[in-house]
């Protein structure tokens, strides 16, 4: 799963925090899967004595997926890999936006130079 985690961060421009709003990579390693998905929620799991947080989100796929997990902030933030039922998961928010976004080509339209009249 780590080498999954090294090669996405090289291809994604990723946030260190996770937002309400934020889109999220999901990556799972059996079922082997990459998935986008927007953050609905945060809320603090308050059953718990440690910092633990229900994370909200629905998938963004046909249908959308909504799903509930429950993590703590270094496995909502992409900072550790975890394991859900044995099996390893990341996640992390996704920069969509920022200065280091530029543009890959400028495009000139040129103008028509009127209207013409036909009969």
């Amino acid at each position: 799963m780590e080498k999954i985690v090294n090669e996405l961060k090289k291809l994604v421009d990723f946030k260190d925090t996770t937002d309400i709003g934020d889109i999220v990579l999901i990556a799972a390693k059996d079922p082997q899967f990459v998935v986008f998905a927007v953050v609905t929620d945060i809320e603090r799991d308050s059953s718990r004595k440690d910092e633990w947080w229900h994370l909200y989100f629905s998938v963004l796929s046909i249908p959308i997926q909504k799903m509930t997990w429950t993590l703590r902030t270094p496995q909502m933030s992409g900072m550790e890999i975890f394991t859900m039922d044995g099996k390893e998961r990341f996640v992390k928010a996704v920069n969509m936006g920022g200065p280091q976004l530029k543009p890959v080509a400028s495009i000139t339209v040129p103008r028509p130079g009127g209207l013409k009249r036909i009969k």
